[in-house]
């Protein structure tokens, strides 16, 4: 029984439109395609300008034949009542409402129509399919965060059966619940990993201690999707090695679902049938493939409420192999608010500083985890997990690395905890500016 299909439709959700759309993006040649693409962007924009009063006002400058002049929309726009960013006929009871997970520091609730919703899981149907996942029958082990008050816990558990998947806890990583959780791999018919990098890592590295390669103790495993996190090429290998099995890097919003989808070739696939993505620079002057930029992201289907040349907070670079058919993210470099700003003036991206840590940190070291936050221009605090304290050799040439990467002269303050303190669903944040 297709349990999940049946979820979505019983809650409204045209699932077999959504797929019919898909198909019918799918089957277009290439010229077909672009004209869709033109089309659709401005259907999109031209129904928020007649239907929807918060839209209006804001693109009231915006002409259709000219897609420059549709605004730059940004989280902080969004920042009132839903109702009165919701479109004509859509209220509370016909949307889909979710709410952002905040990670860029501006949380606000959205909606999006039913239709739209279900051509985003659509989408992860189709893309999952790559590696043979079918969310109706391949069982899930999910590395995720859960609501702690009893309805929305009872809730997300009650989501987890009907899509087929068992959640293991990312705020217990301690040795005692990871072995807990290798006891139910080697009893369960798992058949993909899905969840928080850094929660992953920390089971991947429990499995190298022990020397277990977790595809040996559960053979029906078939591919690990990393998602919300920044996926870093040394943990790629670890979990690679220690999982025995492929692993898939997905990038993804709440607002707008799949963005991009990495495919059995390691090219990281942008999400052009329902979203449009663009690079721009800090004039939101389009960029050519290769260069770096801010990610504005326009949803194609979205009625209820607009997502039009929406800036996400991340910064990233479109590879110049990409096409307008395909387009493919080269590299996700990190938030636009994790930017290190230095004495000098320099800048980087907060993630630059996390590079340089990572690798003297966990070269040799019991050191599990660790966070980077800057709490002065020139001050940076480097909270890690450890049964013991870091030694002063150890710590002189972490400093050492940064002057080189960075700059000297910076003043580091070091600090060991038990655990490091996740967000309400779990999420590890590796950089944050107090800037």
């Amino acid at each position: 029984m297709k349990l999940f299909n049946l979820s979505l439709q019983f809650n409204g959700f045209p699932l077999k439109k959504g797929q019919s759309i898909l198909n019918d993006i799918h089957r277009k040649s290439n010229n077909e395609f672009t004209e869709y693409l033109n089309i659709r962007k401005k259907d999109i924009v031209s129904h928020h300008l007649k239907h929807n009063s918060f839209y209006k006002t804001f693109a009231k400058n915006a002409n259709l034949n000219n897609w420059n002049t549709i605004p730059i929309m940004t989280k902080d726009h969004l920042q009132q009542p839903l109702e009165k960013r919701l479109s004509e006929g859509y209220n509370e009871k016909n949307v889909y409402i979710n709410k952002t997970s905040g990670s860029s520091g501006n949380p606000f609730i959205f909606a999006k129509d039913r239709l739209c919703h279900a051509l985003t899981w659509s989408v992860f149907i189709n893309r999952y399919s790559w590696f043979n996942i079918d969310l109706n029958t391949s069982k899930q082990a999910r590395f995720y965060g859960i609501p702690l008050n009893k309805k929305n816990y009872y809730k997300e558990r009650f989501k987890d059966f009907l899509s087929n998947r068992y959640r293991f806890s990312v705020f217990d990583l301690s040795d005692t619940q990871l072995e807990k959780n290798l006891i139910k791999f080697k009893t369960s018919k798992f058949e993909y990993i899905n969840g928080y990098t850094s929660s992953i890592v920390q089971f991947t590295k429990f499995l190298k201690q022990k020397n277990i390669v977790l595809k040996t103790i559960c053979p029906s495993l078939k591919g690990c999707i990393v998602t919300s996190e920044m996926l870093f090429k040394e943990d790629r290998q670890l979990i690679e090695t220690q999982f025995g099995i492929p692993i898939i890097n997905e990038y993804g919003a709440a607002e707008l679902g799949l963005i991009a989808f990495q495919n059995t070739n390691n090219e990281w696939i942008i999400n052009n049938e329902d979203l449009y993505v663009e690079i721009l620079d800090d004039s939101n002057n389009i960029l050519p493939y290769g260069e770096e930029g801010k990610i504005v992201i326009t949803s194609l289907y979205n009625k209820a409420h607009p997502f039009i040349r929406y800036e996400l907070g991340d910064i990233g670079i479109l590879s110049k192999n990409s096409t307008i058919e395909k387009p493919i993210l080269e590299k996700l470099i990190g938030r636009t608010n994790d930017i290190v700003v230095l004495p000098s003036g320099k800048k980087a991206a907060g993630l630059s500083f996390y590079y340089v840590t990572k690798t003297i940190i966990e070269n040799n070291t019991p050191v599990k985890e660790f966070i980077v936050e800057q709490v002065k221009l020139d001050t940076f605090k480097i909270t890690y997990v450890s049964h013991y304290e870091l030694s002063k050799e150890k710590l002189k040439a972490i400093s050492k690395a940064i002057d080189n990467y960075l700059e000297p002269n910076l003043h580091i303050i070091f600090k060991r905890e038990d655990q490091l303190i996740r967000s309400e669903r779990g999420k590890l944040k590796q950089f944050t500016s107090h800037l």
